[in-house]
């Protein structure tokens, strides 16, 4: 319940910063199974929310570990199930001069298997980092090694490895475009070996592929229902209502994100966090008012309603047709 309401939130909110999110072989998506996605990383945690929207099932997502020094961060992954992981830049050596710590990913590994075991699907960013790059940054063998062991140790049928390539037309500029290209799946039952390095480099290739060709522009139309019919109008007066209770509240979050920002990776996530924040507040402040002037909580109900569609369509009003 919770997942569904914040991929819903998400999904409006994504497109209230972008213009257009396109997808490229939704039909490639497996609707079942253990299934391992691997995701180019750009855009920090857009680049999760984006996948989250995608996906038609539930995913568990994968983080850095340090994120859960944060307390609030901390309980948030808790809610929402996510693994966080440990990369080799996240540990410090030791003062008598050991070696990292090999095993200080056994625990989450052994959560994401167990996971694949009850037919999971897990979001895993192979690159181990955001990056600003136009190009793909070589892979950890993380994804490939959990992949051989599930298929090898833990003798879980089925497993599949998802490549989708995530390609922004300007990550950090409100009103552009994204491109969501979904590869063909890795079918780890014909994969014909347990070399982690060989599996990595496949993964590569295909992430390669997805996600360095750039952005696809397109001549596509609006759907545009004819002006005259009462679905467009309401659509329309929808959309109208949501942009004027929420732009302003848009326009704050956008201008605290823009200050609050040290790099590329950052508008497009903190906008978004922002203005679901104050969007939510701002919620609270006029249902109260509503309530207060009319005292009566069916008008109340009704007029959150009206905020909630305002928020959708404001969103959806104008998107491309596809074929």
């Amino acid at each position: 319940m919770i997942y569904r309401a914040l991929r819903w939130i998400t999904g409006i909110a994504l497109h209230w910063f972008y213009r257009d999110i396109r997808v490229v072989g939704r039909e490639r998506i497996p609707t079942n199974g253990p299934l391992l996605i691997a995701v180019n990383h750009w855009n920090a945690l857009v680049d999760s929310l984006l996948v989250g929207w995608v996906m038609p099932r539930r995913i568990t997502m994968t983080a850095k570990a340090t994120l859960v020094d944060n307390p609030l961060v901390a309980v948030l992954f808790r809610i929402l199930g996510v693994v966080p992981l440990r990369r080799v830049s996240d540990e410090s050596r030791k003062k008598d001069g050991l070696p990292f710590d090999r095993a200080r990913n056994t625990v989450a590994f052994r959560e994401i298997l167990d996971l694949l075991k009850n037919d999971g699907a897990v979001l895993i960013f192979p690159e181990g980092k955001s990056h600003n790059a136009t190009a793909l940054e070589p892979l950890k063998t993380g994804l490939a090694r959990l992949a051989l062991q599930a298929r090898d140790n833990r003798a879980i049928s089925g497993v599949r490895i998802l490549p989708i390539g995530v390609v922004f037309d300007s990550k950090a500029t409100p009103g552009s475009l994204v491109d969501i290209r979904i590869g063909e799946a890795i079918e780890m039952e014909s994969w014909p070996n347990s070399d982690a390095g060989t599996l990595t480099l496949e993964v590569a290739a295909r992430l390669r592929a997805l996600s360095e060709c750039g952005v696809i522009r397109s001549e596509e139309s609006p759907v545009r229902l004819p002006s005259r019919s009462l679905k467009r109008l309401l659509i329309t007066m929808a959309a109208w209502w949501g942009r004027l209770t929420h732009q302003p509240s848009i326009q704050v979050a956008r201008s605290l994100a823009l200050r609050q920002s040290r790099d590329a990776d950052q508008p497009a996530m903190l906008t978004i966090m922002f203005a679901t924040g104050i969007v939510l507040l701002a919620y609270v402040l006029q249902i109260a008012v509503v309530g207060m002037l009319v005292r009566s909580f069916w008008v109340s109900v009704i007029y959150l309603v009206s905020l909630l569609g305002g928020a959708y369509w404001a969103a959806f009003e104008n998107q491309p047709r596809r074929s």
